[in-house]
């Protein structure tokens, strides 16, 4: 082997190595302000729907086909806001970011169904943002800073609907997931590109 290629391989392995570090350095980015502002506005409009159903069952469905349009919204936001600036949704600070947020979602989405068929309707707002805002949080990690704070700021709108159940679940539903994304969703986007 001539010393020449020893010294390309060499420098090919020193650039795959500094690629790597600065790729698990870098912070997900692509959290869209607007596509959070979007959520806020969509789950507003869930509080109005569900607020106006006869049984449990139809209001816990409206709040369930909102988890999943705002899971739309979320990630065609991100995953745009990912091309326009050259990224991806699968890059290691994305794929860090995902998985930190999980967990807290799948802990919620499992007692959702033992809390319901408690008969704890009640409870539900507060759990959901809680764990929302924990997923949030520790997803936050890998994210600008003002993403993990606006995790926090739902962790605290969970603990006040599980104090403050009287209030409404609509209400806490509107108050948290609408309007702390929407305010949350206007500083990032204004703040952090869109």
């Amino acid at each position: 082997m001539s010393p020449a290629f020893d010294l390309r391989a060499r420098a090919e392995d020193d650039l795959r190595a500094i690629r790597v570090a600065m790729e698990g350095s870098a912070r997900f980015t692509s959290v869209s302000g607007a596509g959070e502002m979007a959520v806020g506005a969509s789950a507003v409009l869930a509080a109005g729907v569900a607020a106006s159903q006869d049984s449990p069952a139809a209001w816990l469905a409206v709040w369930m086909v909102e988890a999943v349009v705002a899971a739309g919204i979320s990630l065609a936001a991100a995953a745009r806001k990912a091309r326009r600036g050259g990224g991806t949704l699968w890059s290691l600070p994305a794929r860090r970011f995902a998985l930190s947020l999980s967990p807290p979602l799948a802990a919620g989405a499992a007692l959702t169904p033992i809390l319901y068929n408690a008969g704890l309707l009640d409870v539900l707002p507060g759990a959901w943002l809680l764990f929302y805002g924990a997923g949030v949080v520790t997803g936050g990690a890998f994210s600008v800073r003002i993403v993990p704070l606006t995790g926090a700021a739902f962790m605290l709108a969970g603990m006040a609907a599980l104090l403050l159940p009287e209030l409404g679940r609509d209400a806490w539903m509107a108050a948290g997931f609408g309007a702390i994304h929407l305010v949350f969703g206007a500083a990032l986007a204004r703040s952090h590109g869109g």
